[in-house]
């Protein structure tokens, strides 16, 4: 049975509202130690029946796990996004002085972002001086295929899985060049340590994008000069390669990273 139907309404309030309220009073029983369904229920002054069905999608969505068969403790879901919502408040602290400096020496929009699947989710944004609007917003998403910070974010990603992403995703990309072509320029960029967004997200729009790695080397973020095709033209486009490059190292070499890789 699905506890999305569960009947056991204690206040009148809606049943979905009171579903999700339960599943939390289970996870703060479980968050000292783990307990088995029937002290669950004593701690929550829920039904056994009503436990069981919650525990089970809480198992199955990973926010618990089950131990010895019979006990249940705080699952592996919690933690990532615990980390998640860490690095992002420690990570836009981290950055933001050499964000802020970039925009001044640019007078351009700078933006920095993470990777959520086949999305991207932007974390800040400062606004350039010049008399350009770009439609991204703090918090916001965008395809992973078709911005800048998103395919700075695909450099370590193997060619079977940019193909599968492509794939899935194409139709996303504004003007899109087919797949070949994409292929062969995320090889360019994987090379070069740097992408571009050529106008596949907003016509009008260029971006220079440079992931942001931390200690492990794995790619965390991403930093990017963003304008409209007036003020980047390709040669600019070139020039900001190694700007933006010293801005992400410098963000990296806070996490922790090492060397010099793009």
């Amino acid at each position: 049975m699905d506890p999305m139907n569960d009947s056991d309404d204690k206040d009148g309030r809606p049943q979905r509202s009171q579903t999700l309220v339960r599943g939390l009073e289970i996870m703060d029983a479980v968050a000292d130690r783990s307990r088995t369904i029937a002290e669950i229920a004593t701690l929550t002054g829920l039904t056994y029946p009503t436990v069981h069905r919650i525990v089970s999608v809480l198992v199955e969505r990973r926010y618990l796990k089950a131990e010895n068969g019979r006990e249940f403790a705080l699952g592996p879901r919690l933690i990532e996004l615990g980390f998640s919502a860490y690095s992002r408040t420690d990570m836009v602290r981290i950055a933001r002085p050499f964000l802020e400096a970039l925009s001044r020496q640019t007078r351009d929009t700078v933006h920095l972002a993470q990777r959520e699947g086949s999305e991207v989710v932007y974390l800040d944004k400062l606004r350039g001086t010049r008399p350009v609007e770009i439609s991204s917003r703090i918090g916001g998403r965008k395809p992973v295929v078709s911005t800048g910070v998103g395919k700075a974010m695909l450099l370590d990603d193997s060619e079977p899985a940019l193909t599968e992403l492509y794939r899935r995703d194409h139709t996303l990309i504004v003007n899109d060049c087919g797949e070949p072509q994409w292929l062969s320029l995320m090889r360019d960029y994987r090379a070069g340590g740097f992408a571009y967004d050529l106008g596949e997200d907003e016509p009008s729009i260029r971006c220079v994008a440079v992931p942001i790695r931390d200690v492990t080397g794995r790619i965390v973020a991403s930093v990017s000069v963003s304008s409209t095709v007036d003020y980047m033209d390709p040669e600019r486009m070139q020039a900001l390669i190694p700007e933006v490059k010293a801005v992400a190292l410098a963000i990296s070499q806070e996490l922790g990273a090492k060397g010099t890789r793009g």
